[in-house]
């Protein structure tokens, strides 16, 4: 850029080219919603849920950019509905044979979890995207705004006039409920 030399003595003395300065040199990172994940935001313009999905190793970059997308989709869905299966299965015996000063004992525990989500969001739509040149990592932001969420199932032909009137009634109040649950999970912002 081409400054006349009283046009850059006022904005040195503004303190804009200082503040130029410092936001050129903090885009260097991720930004923050890589580091903080899924999740809903609650503030007071803009109660939203987000996903953030990610992919490495692939070369074809448009494959990687849809791939980080469908990934940040299905980190948005879970939110709403897994079904979780948990199985568990503990043995254990001892036995004493003889005199009974020799003891063998065994024992076997089996763990199984399974995780399914499937559920149809109206809405949802990619915001940021940013690649990682050191890893190859590619990461997409999508959002689900709480109004549009109410629009989309409020128009649901499936949900019967009881669901569309909960939903009307209490989306506000679970939304802060949902928030609570995750600062538990993720601690204090």
């Amino acid at each position: 850029m081409i400054f006349r030399s009283g046009l850059l003595t006022r904005l040195v003395g503004s303190g804009l080219a200082v503040a130029m300065l410092v936001g050129l040199t903090a885009c260097g990172g991720a930004p923050n919603w890589v580091k903080k994940g899924s999740g809903a935001l609650n503030n007071k313009d803009d109660k939203a849920f987000y996903g953030v999905g990610s992919v490495v190793g692939v070369k074809n970059e448009p494959l990687a950019w849809d791939t980080a997308e469908n990934r940040a989709r299905a980190e948005l869905a879970k939110n709403f509905e897994t079904y979780t299966a948990y199985l568990m299965r503990d043995y254990a015996a001892s036995t004493t044979a003889g005199d009974f000063t020799r003891n063998t004992e065994e024992q076997n525990v089996e763990r199984a979890i399974k995780t399914f989500s499937a559920v149809t969001l109206s809405g949802v739509r990619p915001v940021d995207r940013y690649k990682d040149d050191k890893t190859g990592t590619y990461y997409v932001l999508t959002k689900l705004s709480l109004k549009d969420m109410q629009e989309s199932m409020l128009q649901a032909k499936e949900l019967n006039s009881q669901v569309r009137d909960f939903v009307r009634k209490n989306s506000e109040r679970l939304f802060d409920r949902l928030e609570k649950e995750e600062d538990k999970r993720t601690g204090p912002k």
